[in-house]
């Protein structure tokens, strides 16, 4: 019997560590799955949120000429007012009467207003009320533009892709402030997918022979997957930091620290959201775009360069002995674009690059030597230009992730959101400014002779 006690306390001593080890086990698979969670949440946010917004882009120049697709392909007949190409034939470029800067310039200038205006409101407005937000314009976009009757419901169409894409950027790259750093790469990977598989469905769907109205009434799915992706990833619906509630991010109403945010992440404990979330001085927030001028300016001046190429200069760069049409190159040119894209936003964990102002100079050599091309018409194939339009893509997503990796290390928590606000705000400038740019080159091309 003395002989028992020890034993029985030993058995109980590994029993207890049996069980706390039992107990303590299971908390990195927590975290796992978590990070995974966040990670995917993120991704599928970026892809629904920019799909609508690269789709109208790639459908610009059927929205401007009402070509549907050749006419082995689904078309429907073009409406006799509208003369799709050059109707004069006296210019050596086959031109729509309208530049698709101009559907650019309606696809960014409702983001840009949101995003400078952002500041003075979005603090009332909870997560999820802005989700829904998103939601219907996104719906209501693909639906003006699919039943178009004429040129202003397909830019009201194009409009309300806008105001769902810049609300939805704001939004969700101000909430990647309250997890771990690695849901920047998630939503920039998330959103190069939107740019890939939105430009590559909108080919796929048209060349396999759907009119390009059938093809955008399909891509209303899009924001159904985003309402989705957020009701299944949120918290309960009683925490109104995140959900429905009235008390929006940056509030003196903190949730129970039981509750987690959207995709609760392991690491939101370390970030106190009140704290983040409080109230910053004007002078401080000047001193934080102060020092992010050394990021944001780069930014702007590489989106400048590769939309003025893509809306300005793609729809000029037509080879006539190509076995693809017009149209078809032009939606070519927006995949290829944008799978470049998709590959350098989603390398963000094996190169990081902080340079930025590198990309900039290298983007515009790019857009110099492609405006040459234009005018000299120099250029032997359109696949060359393919290759040229793919490394356009992997300067362009290389600057964007980086940009806002750089952004998000170098902020100090309670600046945090703010700052990831602020920079969505540079790309949004370039992309703005080469629109209009855009529509003068267009004109004065179309005018040679």
């Amino acid at each position: 019997m003395g002989t028992t006690g020890p034993d029985w306390q030993q058995l109980t001593t590994d029993s207890d560590g049996e069980d706390e080890a039992s107990l303590v086990e299971p908390e990195p698979t927590v975290d796992v799955y978590k990070k995974w969670r966040n990670n995917a949440g993120f991704w599928l946010l970026g892809l629904c949120n920019n799909f609508a917004y690269v789709v109208m882009l790639s459908a610009a120049h059927d929205i401007l000429s009402h070509q549907k697709a050749p006419s082995g392909n689904g078309t429907i007949p073009t409406p006799p007012s509208i003369t799709p190409g050059n109707a004069s034939n006296t210019s050596r470029y086959d031109c729509n009467i309208i530049s698709t800067g101009a559907v650019l310039l309606a696809d960014i200038l409702p983001t840009l207003l949101i995003k400078f205006s952002a500041p003075f409101y979005i603090h009332l407005l909870p997560y999820g009320l802005r989700v829904i937000i998103c939601i219907l314009t996104a719906l209501g976009s693909f639906l003006l533009v699919a039943f178009s009757a004429g040129p202003a419901q397909s830019f009201t169409g194009v409009v309300l892709a806008s105001v769902s894409s810049g609300l939805g950027e704001i939004t969700f790259l101000a909430l990647t402030s309250f997890f771990d750093s690695a849901v920047v790469s998630a939503w920039s990977s998330g959103t190069g997918g939107a740019g890939l598989l939105g430009a590559l469905s909108y080919l796929g769907l048209t060349q396999a022979g759907l009119t390009p109205q059938h093809t955008l009434l399909t891509m209303n799915v899009i924001p159904i997957i985003m309402l989705a992706s957020y009701l299944l990833l949120a918290p309960p619906s009683h925490d109104p930091r995140w959900c429905w509630g009235v008390h929006p991010p940056g509030s003196l109403h903190s949730p129970p620290s039981s509750h987690q945010p959207l995709l609760g992440s392991a690491t939101t404990h370390q970030k106190n959201p009140e704290s983040q979330g409080r109230n910053i001085s004007l002078q401080e927030k000047g001193q934080v775009v102060k020092g992010l001028l050394k990021y944001l300016l780069p930014l702007a001046v590489v989106y400048f360069a590769e939309y003025f190429i893509n809306q300005g200069l793609f729809e000029l760069l037509y080879f006539r002995e190509a076995p693809l049409t017009h149209a078809e190159q032009y939606r070519w040119y927006q995949m290829l674009y944008q799978a470049g894209v998709f590959l350098s936003r989603s390398s963000a964990s094996c190169v990081r690059i902080r340079y930025i102002w590198a990309l900039a100079v290298l983007q515009c050599l790019n857009m110099v030597f492609l405006l040459a091309a234009v005018y000299f018409m120099f250029l032997p194939s359109v696949y060359l230009v393919f290759v040229l339009i793919v490394y356009e893509g992997l300067l362009g997503g290389a600057s964007y992730v980086n940009t806002f990796h750089c952004v998000s290390a170098e902020s100090q928590p309670k600046h945090r959101e703010f700052a990831m606000g602020v920079a969505c705000v540079a790309d949004t400038l370039g992309i703005s400014l080469s629109g209009a740019l855009a529509i003068l080159v267009h004109n004065y091309f179309c005018r040679l002779s």
